[in-house]
């Protein structure tokens, strides 16, 4: 059986019989991985753990825009009835990367942090479990209650019908998006960027041919219209699943898929960060989910519009998302190891740095929305229209909101999960509280509700903000740096 031994820092396997030299080789990874976590210059190895999964998530969003933009040859309805499915889709996505996910790599990286390995091995088998009880709840929660809440959303007729259509085939395969989902947060936990970004990126290539090709049809493929969109997708996650978990039972990641019984324990690590953090992707879906609903007030071109507008607000979430797990890991791997101090600085750096290119992609499309992004959907004016107004009202945010989203990644890495729910109830106040307040009550319209998403966003940033400075996060580090004004550089 395996065992781990530390010197010097670092992590050695010790097998009772003879070694296997790709267990070797990715021990060997890992602790070289950890060790420059803990030592090197932060901005450089934030970037070298932040890119590869930035890249990739750019790709695969990538995919969703095109795959967007076939759907738009269908129809005014067709793009309506994906704005409805979108932000259910998205949340699935989000609770899984973001949130159940964010458990995963944080208790991870903790264990890894502090030499924990067969902690950090069980975990693979708890990620596995937890992705197929949360995939079911998604499979069968659409496939009973979709049809009303898409309706409650706005659809009516032929968007109600392609909403329908289109999230029957595309939650079919949600157990698939969810092992995927948990197991690449398992392995950015560890430092291991590399697979997760792989598997992406292939996914990305395969699936920007395959969805036209089931949406219009293809050779033997037969036109399936908007519900090809959604089967392209099952298709792909469900070979990308047998293909992690093939890759995570082998060992070679550095990390060891195997059977046995579950601890409470090792559940209660995963669930205390990241039932929260699901719960805020909850809400930050939700707040999606009602503003559309209040955009449908408007009629089928609003929410076609507002659809094709805020799909922008999701591309930039991957975008983060990269500079976030990153700094996730980081943060885990240093506050186990017990450097608070080196914890709290990856946590700025990552923070700035997210805020300075969202807050660049905001004031481009801010300036030039139809041509830098709603060209892609539709040149109707009845549907540009509105999505211009929200990009030049809300997009001109999207620095503040990057700040924001970074900072509780840290804190989530910390173990430390309720000022990220804090944040987000935060914008929900605003965005579904008064937004809803001001269009029901008073008959706002689209740029008035616009002004108050974008305000939102900036209460969410204030008690992201809060966070950074917060003992409940930090601890005794906060006071050790008020009282020693020689406190050791950011690397």
């Amino acid at each position: 059986m395996n065992q781990i031994a530390r010197v010097s820092g670092d992590f050695v396997p010790m097998t009772s019989g003879t070694p296997d030299p790709a267990e070797r080789e990715a021990a060997d990874r890992k602790a070289a991985a950890r060790q420059e976590i803990l030592t090197a210059p932060v901005f450089r190895t934030l970037m070298k753990l932040a890119l590869p999964t930035t890249a990739v998530l750019f790709a695969q969003t990538a995919a969703c825009v095109v795959e967007a933009f076939y759907v738009g040859f269908l129809g005014t309805d067709a793009l309506a009835g994906v704005a409805l499915v979108f932000p259910v889709f998205m949340l699935m996505m989000t609770m899984s990367n973001s949130g159940i996910g964010s458990g995963v790599a944080s208790a991870v990286a903790r264990a890894i942090g502090a030499g924990r390995q067969e902690d950090a091995d069980a975990l693979m088998l708890h990620a596995v479990a937890l992705a197929v009880i949360f995939g079911l709840i998604f499979t069968f929660g659409t496939a009973v209650f979709g049809r009303a809440l898409y309706a409650a959303m706005g659809g009516a007729a032929g968007a109600l019908d392609a909403a329908s259509s289109y999230s029957s085939y595309l939650f079919a395969g949600s157990v698939p998006i969810w092992i995927v989902n948990l197991l690449a947060a398992a392995l950015r936990g560890s430092g291991n960027v590399r697979v997760p970004a792989l598997v992406t990126l292939v996914g990305a290539m395969i699936l920007i041919p395959a969805s036209p090709a089931f949406i219009f049809g293809l050779g033997p493929i037969p036109p399936l219209g908007i519900a090809g969109a959604g089967l392209a997708f099952g298709l792909y996650y469900g070979g990308a699943s047998l293909v992690l978990l093939a890759y995570m039972a082998s060992g070679r990641s550095g990390l060891r898929l195997k059977g046995g019984a579950l601890q409470r324990r090792l559940m209660v690590d995963i669930l205390r960060v990241g039932v929260p953090v699901a719960v805020t992707t909850v809400q930050t879906n939700l707040i999606v989910v009602i503003v559309t609903g209040m955009f449908g007030l408007f009629g089928t071109h609003a929410l076609a519009g507002y659809g094709a507008a805020s799909r922008l607000d999701y591309v930039i979430i991957p975008l983060l998302f990269g500079f976030a797990s990153a700094v996730l890991t980081m943060v885990g791997i240093t506050m186990g190891a017990g450097d608070v101090a080196r914890a709290r600085r990856i946590a700025w750096v990552g923070a700035v740095t997210g805020a300075a290119i969202t807050g660049a992609i905001g004031l481009l499309v801010a300036l030039f929305p139809e041509q830098a992004w709603l060209y892609l959907f539709s040149e109707e004016a009845e549907v540009l229209a509105p999505a211009s107004t929200y990009l030049r009202i809300v997009a001109p945010f999207y620095g503040v909101f990057g700040l924001a989203f970074v900072i509780g990644f840290a804190a989530q890495g910390a173990g430390k999960a309720a000022w990220p729910f804090l944040a987000v109830s935060a914008r929900m106040l605003v965005a579904v509280g008064i937004g809803w307040l001001a269009v029901v009550a008073f008959g706002a319209g689209p740029t008035t509700l616009s002004a108050i998403v974008a305000a939102s966003l900036v209460a969410y940033a204030i008690v992201g903000l809060a966070a950074m400075f917060s003992r409940s996060v930090w601890g005794n580090q906060l006071a050790t740096n008020a009282g020693n004004s020689e406190s050791a550089p950011t690397r």
